[in-house]
């Protein structure tokens, strides 16, 4: 489904750089993290950092892992509109700030990473912020199960969540620019590499 196109060697072609916002989405276990990485080592590349009530843990600074804000703050910036989307998650809560994605989005010289669900791609969509979005996929389910299994961090019982909600993920996908199926890590990340012309 991506627009990609590959040399003769099945490399592929990679596009001029063109800066803007990018958003990257997929479910757990899909190697979306690992993917996000490897674009930030660019020096042109900046992560889109996320507003939170939560305290910041163990060397976090306010800027660099998130914007860190008391609720009434928070509610404050829900008010004016300030999020292009935003969640309570065990009792804290998480936004991503608009006015940085649509200032992003407007350069050529630098590109901002989202990393976001697909519900808070479909709300960017609903704003009308201009991006160019990617979808990582993994092979199948049964690898997804694989990779997620081998992780041994998660109960089983968290494990068939993550499935569940990859599903519901998964049919999204067509609704995204690119989608990038990763069934080889460093591959995955050329293509990505390529698609945004880093």
């Amino acid at each position: 489904m991506s627009g990609n196109s590959t040399t003769p060697g099945g490399a592929p072609v990679p596009r001029p750089f063109r800066g803007g916002l990018v958003v990257l989405s997929g479910p757990s276990g899909s190697g979306k993290t690992s993917i996000c990485s490897a674009l930030l080592e660019d020096p042109r590349v900046d992560l889109s950092i996320s507003a939170t009530t939560r305290r910041p843990r163990g060397g976090e600074q306010h800027g660099r892992e998130y914007w860190f804000h008391d609720r009434a703050e928070f509610d404050r910036m829900v008010a004016a509109d300030e999020f292009v989307e935003w969640a309570e998650v065990y009792g804290n809560c998480y936004g991503t700030l608009r006015r940085p994605l649509e200032a992003a989005a407007q350069r050529t010289d630098r590109l901002m990473v989202l990393d976001i669900d697909v519900q808070g791609a479909a709300q960017l969509r609903q704003r009308s912020i201009r991006h160019v979005s990617i979808f990582i996929a993994p092979p199948s389910s049964e690898v997804l199960e694989q990779r997620l299994t081998a992780r041994k961090t998660d109960a089983p019982k968290v494990i068939a969540e993550r499935l569940r909600w990859a599903r519901i993920e998964l049919e999204q996908a067509r609704l995204y620019d690119h989608v990038l199926v990763n069934d080889d890590l460093a591959r995955t990340i050329a293509e990505a590499r390529a698609l945004l012309g880093l």
